[in-house]
């Protein structure tokens, strides 16, 4: 039985004119995640990116910590994030102006709350399909490119292999959703929920992939400081 280790990216540039790119914070957090996988002998046959730079970031500060000589990374944009800035404007038009969205969120008594409100309203606008010729990427469409990459990484896979693989919550959660059957609804508050540089991991073998644990960031409350456990 081999292991596929889905590893969200470490804390980005959220409000700044370049999303994608790590915070200080996020860098620290794929290297925790790093140290930890390093104390638990962990080892890696295969190590795959998606093609954002949030995602080569975290891989390299993550494996840098590793005593292993990392094999070279390979690269499949089917991992990447749906756009996210896309989805919340065509929700609310205004926040394409720069600056509109912060803007906003200092005008409310709850910035956090008022944005994760308005994220679910802009998700559901895009799930429902009705509105799909707005959009660069439906969700369908989406759903399909993450589910296919994971696919990809299955059939290409050895016997026993240790897979390492970073990408966005979006995606993980969306490759839960298919492996669980759950509802859109339930999808969403999943990617919410996810936390930065957590784990998730899945078994395979060669007829089956499933579940072993989801979002896992004991690496962080072990090994980080106060305020090492993000989720935006």
């Amino acid at each position: 039985m081999g292991q596929i280790f889905l590893v969200r990216h470490g804390q980005a540039s959220f409000g700044q004119a370049n999303y994608d790119q790590l915070s200080e914070l996020g860098t620290q957090q794929a290297r925790l995640l790093g140290r930890w996988f390093a104390q638990q002998n962990q080892q890696f046959q295969r190590v795959i990116c998606g093609d954002m730079r949030r995602h080569e970031q975290t891989a390299a500060a993550c494996l840098g910590e590793l005593t292993q000589t990392i094999v070279e990374h390979e690269r499949d944009a089917g991992f990447n994030e749906y756009n996210h800035h896309e989805v919340l404007v065509r929700h609310r038009p205004e926040f394409a102006e720069p600056g509109a969205i912060q803007k906003y969120l200092r005008s409310t008594p709850n910035p956090q709350r008022a944005f994760q409100e308005e994220f679910k309203l802009a998700m559901a606008r895009w799930m429902t399909g009705q509105q799909d010729a707005d959009y660069g990427e439906t969700w369908s469409q989406f759903r399909l490119r993450c589910v296919a990459a994971l696919q990809r990484v299955h059939a290409a896979a050895q016997p026993s292999q240790d897979i390492i693989v970073f990408t966005s919550g979006g995606t993980i959660a969306t490759l839960c959703q298919h492996l669980l059957g759950i509802p859109d609804r339930q999808m969403v508050e999943l990617n919410w929920n996810l936390a930065n540089a957590a784990v998730t991991k899945l078994f395979y073998q060669p007829d089956q992939l499933a579940l072993s644990y989801l979002n896992n960031f004991s690496h962080l409350e072990l090994l980080g400081e106060a305020g090492s456990i993000t989720y935006r």
